[in-house]
């Protein structure tokens, strides 16, 4: 199985080049979303790293593939800014499960 990183970022593209990991820079939604829909069809594809900007141009086709709970696995990553929600996974847990906390 082997790792793709969708992104944008040039720099993260190469940093992840050395690590072994093969990427396709998508600099739109719409190529963004055709690579993400051709990668998780892909059967050697083990994992589908996106950076936190590309997460959210695409968020909700994301959030329904990971629903589906078929491989791959697709994770998240920070951009080089290091931003990304503060509350990221207590949120994405809420959105799965469909709970609402007291104050949301």
């Amino acid at each position: 199985m082997r790792s793709i990183l969708l992104t944008s970022n040039e720099d993260i593209i190469n940093g992840l080049r050395l690590a072994g990991v093969r990427s396709v820079k998508c600099n739109d939604r719409a190529e963004l979303l055709k690579n993400f829909r051709t990668f998780t069809k892909t059967e050697d594809i083990g994992i589908i790293i996106l950076t936190y900007s590309s997460f959210k141009e695409i968020k909700d086709e994301v959030l329904e593939f990971k629903l589906t709970g078929d491989l791959p696995l697709v994770v998240t990553i920070p951009d080089l800014d290091g931003d990304m929600e503060d509350d990221f996974i207590l949120k994405y847990v809420r959105e799965s499960v469909g709970v609402k906390a007291v104050g949301d």
